[in-house]
């Protein structure tokens, strides 16, 4: 069937929004008509080559819709039932699944170099990050699925399969932030708003959110920051003097610039703990001398999907948002259509905003 999709052409190049043909189920898969999309950061570093993976392709990879088939084999999911994208599935089988360290299983992105659909004129046509949710509709297999939590719109679950499992994985753990401790938190993006309502949740005594524009206060204050420091070279100096001239207890970096991780690691309490969750590409060196390594003690950990179980933490979060204590609309700052979402990626290429929603 023809559908309405955005695709990459190329590495680097605009996204197109054209018709594509999408199969039917075959075993094993299942066909979901998309009701939102998040336009997360992680599409971006697809887009540009900073994470590597086959193209042409259909991006998108933070969704949430309902089952409109299944094929052969499928008994678990049935048409009509809303479900979240999974675009991380486990195989439970490689070391890492051995260990209970499912989200950095060997095989969680290997359907990404499966065909997934078509253009019009017959190219070959990838899945971004698995689940191609810049769709109107996609074929995912059913491991790629999780039941939408009941009494959350699909409309706001679309955002728990990756910036909120990933922001709260990074506070709960990766981090394991603590009652009491000081937090701050790098990167005001949907990731960082996300962390920032998990060290709420954890109980922070202080909140410190860093971006690079003034424009995001409110927002940061409104998810949970206690105070907002505008990112200079001084940023760890102003850090360490609202916390009595210690530096925080955790530090979590939403950027994946080395700039940025370098200011988080110095903004860290000597002990203390700094995770890594922004994505940066290659050329970002962070440098450390031995010498200080030794004298500050300080633990520097990269944080992939925060750590998540999807199957285990969702329900965890869809609790925290019914009951009030986390909020899915404050990560967003504008509802857009499958075909703004090109100047959603220059939005988040400029720092403007904080995520974008594509409503279908």
């Amino acid at each position: 069937m023809t559908v309405r999709a955005a695709v990459l052409p190329a590495i680097g190049a605009p996204l197109e929004i054209t018709d594509i043909e999408l199969p039917d189920p075959g075993p094993g898969r299942i066909r979901v008509r998309l009701a939102a999309a998040g336009v997360c950061h992680s599409d971006l570093s697809l887009s540009d080559g900073t994470m590597r993976l086959p193209v042409p392709a259909v991006l998108g990879h933070e969704g949430a819709g309902t089952v409109v088939a299944v094929g052969e084999g499928v008994t678990r999911i049935a048409p009509g039932d809303d479900v979240v994208l999974n675009w991380a599935p486990s195989c439970g089988s490689c070391h890492a699944c051995s260990l209970g360290e499912i989200w950095l299983c060997a095989d969680a992105l290997k359907g990404a170099a499966a065909v997934h659909a078509h253009t019009v004129d017959g190219t070959a046509l990838h899945p971004g990050l698995n689940v191609a949710a810049f769709a109107e509709e996609t074929v995912v297999p059913v491991a790629c699925a999780l039941p939408a939590p009941a009494g959350i719109p699909l409309t706001d679950a679309a955002l728990l399969g990756c910036a909120v499992l990933t922001g709260y994985g990074a506070v709960h753990h990766s981090a394991q932030v603590r009652e009491g401790e000081t937090v701050a938190v790098f990167g005001v993006g949907g990731v960082g708003l996300a962390a920032l309502q998990a060290a709420r949740i954890a109980g922070a005594s202080r909140i410190i959110a860093v971006d690079v524009s003034p424009a995001k206060e409110e927002l940061a204050r409104t998810a949970g920051a206690t105070d907002y420091v505008v990112a200079s070279p001084e940023t760890p100096r102003e850090i360490r003097a609202l916390t009595g001239r210690q530096g925080v207890d955790v530090a979590v970096e939403c950027v994946g610039r080395a700039v940025t991780i370098r200011a988080a690691w110095e903004s860290t309490r000597r002990g203390g703990r700094t995770t890594v969750v922004g994505i940066g590409g290659k050329e970002e060196q962070v440098t450390f001398n031995a010498l200080e390594i030794f004298h500050w003690g300080r633990t520097l950990s990269g944080c992939v999907y925060g750590n998540s179980d999807p199957a285990r933490d969702l329900p965890v979060l869809a609790d925290h948002v019914r009951a009030g204590r986390l909020s899915l609309s404050t990560l967003v700052t504008e509802h857009i259509t499958l075909a703004e979402i090109p100047t959603a990626f220059e939005n988040m290429r400029t720092g403007k905003g904080a995520r974008a929603l594509i409503t279908f």
